[in-house]
């Protein structure tokens, strides 16, 4: 018998802006028929099977990790600038003063502005 899926925490099911971001897209990429619901379902699925996690609290850090698998997989967006956005990302996060949106400019690193 096998376990059940962990759920993502707490009662509403987004701690950050970030996890409904990533959820957005995958309904809109899958809206737009560019991923379908059994595939969506396996690469969630084998990335929750694959997390060290028990509790279930990287639920969304496993979603992203599997839109990130499906969009290589279909070359929506290569792993290189997958890996190059993630990394911009992440400085421009860390750039961020608390309480303000992340953003990056078009070379992908400038924090402030709109999102």
């Amino acid at each position: 018998m096998t376990a059940p899926a962990p759920r993502p925490p707490r009662d509403y099911p987004f701690e950050a802006p970030w996890q409904a971001q990533v959820f957005a897209m995958t309904i809109a990429l899958q809206d737009q028929g560019l991923v379908g619901a059994e595939e969506w379902a396996q690469a969630l699925g084998a990335r929750i099977a694959a997390s060290a996690v028990p509790d279930g609290s990287d639920y969304y850090e496993c979603w992203a990790a599997a839109l990130g698998d499906l969009l290589a997989a279909k070359e929506l967006l290569s792993r290189e600038d997958l890996l190059r956005t993630t990394a911009a990302w992440h400085a421009a996060a860390a750039r961020t003063p608390h309480g303000q949106p992340i953003v990056l400019d078009a070379g992908g690193s400038r924090a402030g502005g709109v999102t």
